[in-house]
């Protein structure tokens, strides 16, 4: 049963850790649904090893961090439940995190395995509708998350 807390600094911490983390990690899904994974067929051929690797490996410096903050904002927020906040909005939130990492493990970090050896058109297929998982999961996330802060602060 998780506690209540009221007014506690680091909880409303824990809470904007959260919607910035969040926020962020969703602006960046959009620009990599919509402009970048869309782009990467235009590549040619040899250099798309190239430009893989290197997106790959920068990505990687930009989102990780944002998604252990965000995984961790979210666990402890569903132990220790800021008050006026309902345990159905932190748990859909929570739910959601956990959607975003297996769909990230699941499918995502094998389909860009497979692009390390080189351009395939049905595993870039594949990649970008199955982003579209981590997309909207990451679109309700942010809403969820903004109405935690409101809910949490009034």
């Amino acid at each position: 049963m998780p506690i209540v807390a009221e007014g506690s600094p680091v909880i409303d911490l824990i809470v904007w850790i959260q919607v910035v983390a969040t926020l962020f990690l969703t602006g960046l899904i959009w620009v990599i649904q919509v402009v970048h994974y869309p782009l990467m067929n235009r590549v040619s051929g040899g250099r798309f090893v190239e430009f893989h690797g290197q997106h790959s490996q920068r990505i990687g410096r930009i989102v990780i961090a944002p998604m252990i903050l965000e995984l961790a904002a979210a666990a402890l927020l569903l132990i220790v439940r800021p008050y006026n906040v309902p345990a159905w909005l932190l748990l859909s939130g929570a739910t959601l995190v956990g959607i975003i990492w297996i769909s990230t493990f699941a499918l995502q970090v094998p389909q860009h395995r497979l692009l390390t050896n080189g351009f395939d058109r049905a595993v870039h297929r594949a990649l970008v509708r199955g982003n579209w998982i981590r997309t909207v999961s990451w679109t309700l996330r942010a809403a969820i998350v903004i109405a935690v802060a409101i809910s949490s602060a009034g």
